[in-house]
């Protein structure tokens, strides 16, 4: 049976998958979600005999029906190959009295591999199956991570280009080197004045420019996207999930049916809400443990009822969590309004118009499975020290987050279930921060003394990634006002 996509601010737009991943995002600014969420049909006894790439196969054949057995295995076959440093593609360790999914183990060392590995494949894919003869441009707003996961992943893809934009002063050094030093002849990389969340709502709007839109088709160009609004980001960031539930299966700790905690850092809600539709699926999750940092606008959010954005945006040792507008919230706001694409609508004109909107007491009752925390940049940093001395495991800066809201949580309520804390990126990606909160005295170091000094404190080999970029030359150097955003796209697309 085919699953339609349907925009949460317009229940009258459809899509199959194929059309939804083409399009990114929907008219009107809406986000395509499945009219339901298909149950997992294998048991899982069965998924814990199989491999990253098979119980991946299992997910998406759920969600993305009218792509073929055939063209399905493609796309992940080539995804997950050895560009990830190990078999597993996505590890679990156990440490501190949780288990670690670490997903950074691809080639930019940040969970967004884990999606934006197979993105390009279900793209071209999708545009083939469509008739698309339009070269397409990957349009894409960067905190600091998926900027660099996108370009890897479509740098010289045939048919497409991408036009990262992130955040001149709101990354890591070493996350703009990534990006700036990316080859490739048809990308293209933009810092801006202005923080992620301007970058977020210039790409929105071009996207939303039906004017525009007419303009590039006649120039041979249409817009997709390659952020997690994107149904082809988020469907194979559930994979891991289901994946990680099975091993902690396959290895005895727990039981078929058994239930699990998860806790996410988050920013823009797409890792959590892959989490939430895994459990749709038949995943037996007991709560979703929603972890920010001084941006804690979702914590607010899950406390109050009321999301309000009108506050000051903090540049924190976690950036990519400084984000004020979680895009895929609207996501789960449309599903607890009853699937009612009118309410949604009104709630996110609201969200533009005055920054802020509040749920209904029905709504607020649905979030239960939720519980939101955060970190300060003091715990954050604490936990750092504090996993590293008791255990020998050094995490990034987001991880520390995650693992200090889980520690807060278990202090809180006593939940001693079983808990899965998704580890977002290699500390390597955040070496000043994660040495700092190890010791101050390492901040007299250059960006690249510090890698080597944590290859020592840690054991752990300095990824790929990293040596690539220790003398890479800048390719990218364009810096532009927020305003001008649509300027840089047509002087890059020389039209």
């Amino acid at each position: 049976m085919e699953l339609i996509y349907r925009s949460t601010r317009n229940s009258n737009e459809t899509a199959t998958a194929s059309q939804a991943i083409l399009k990114g995002l929907a008219n009107e600014g809406g986000l395509f979600v499945p009219d339901e969420i298909p149950a997992l049909d294998v048991s899982i006894e069965e998924l814990a005999k199989m491999n990253y790439q098979q119980v991946a196969y299992e997910v998406m054949k759920l969600m993305f029906t009218d792509f073929t057995e055939d063209e399905l295995k493609h796309c992940i076959s080539s995804a997950y190959d050895k560009k990830f440093d190990t078999p597993a593609i996505a590890p679990l360790v156990k440490k501190a009295g949780a288990y670690y999914l670490e997903l950074f183990h691809g080639s930019t060392i940040a969970f967004k591999d884990m999606a934006l590995s197979i993105l390009p494949y279900l793209l071209t894919t999708s545009a083939k199956k469509n008739g698309v003869q339009n070269e397409i441009v990957i349009l894409t707003a960067t905190s600091g991570d998926t900027g660099k996961a996108a370009l890897a992943g479509f740098a010289d893809v045939p048919g497409t280009k991408i036009i990262v934009f992130y955040p001149k002063h709101g990354v890591s050094p070493i996350q703009e080197k990534q990006m700036v030093t990316q080859k490739g002849d048809n990308t293209f990389v933009v810092g801006i004045t202005g923080n992620f969340d301007d970058a977020q709502t210039g790409v929105k709007k071009m996207f939303s420019d039906k004017a525009l839109a007419e303009y590039m088709d006649k120039k041979g160009y249409q817009f997709s996207s390659a952020n997690s609004i994107n149904i082809g980001r988020l469907v194979p960031q559930m994979v891991y999930y289901v994946y990680a539930y099975t091993r902690l299966v396959a290895d005895g700790t727990i039981k078929a049916g058994d239930k699990i905690n998860v806790v996410v850092p988050t920013g823009n809600f797409g890792n959590i809400l892959a989490a939430y539709y895994a459990k749709e699926m038949g995943l037996p999750i007991a709560k979703f443990i929603c972890a920010s940092n001084d941006n804690k606008v979702l914590y607010d959010f899950f406390k109050t009822g009321t999301y309000d954005r009108n506050r000051e945006f903090i540049l924190t040792t976690s950036p990519s969590m400084d984000i004020l507008i979680s895009s895929n919230l609207e996501r789960l706001i449309y599903k607890i309004a009853g699937n009612d694409a009118v309410k949604n609508s009104a709630l996110m004109k609201k969200l533009v118009s005055e920054g802020v909107y509040t749920i209904t007491d029905e709504m607020k009752a649905k979030l239960d499975e939720f519980a939101g925390g955060y970190a300060t940049e003091a715990e954050t940093a604490a936990t750092i020290r504090k996993v590293y001395e008791s255990d020998d495991y050094i995490m990034d800066t987001h991880t520390a987050v995650a693992a200090t809201v889980y520690e807060k949580y278990v202090e809180e309520t006593g939940d001693k279930t079983p808990t899965v804390i998704a580890s977002t990126a290699s500390p390597y990606k955040f070496t000043r921060s994660v040495m700092n909160a190890i010791d101050t005295s390492y901040d007299a170091k250059t960006d690249f003394e510090l890698v080597d000094e944590l290859n020592k404190l840690s054991g752990v080999k300095v990824p790929q990634a990293i040596e690539d970029i220790r003398s890479a030359a800048v390719l990218h150097d364009t810096v532009c006002d927020k305003e001008d955003m649509l300027k840089e796209v047509k002087k890059f697309l020389n039209i």
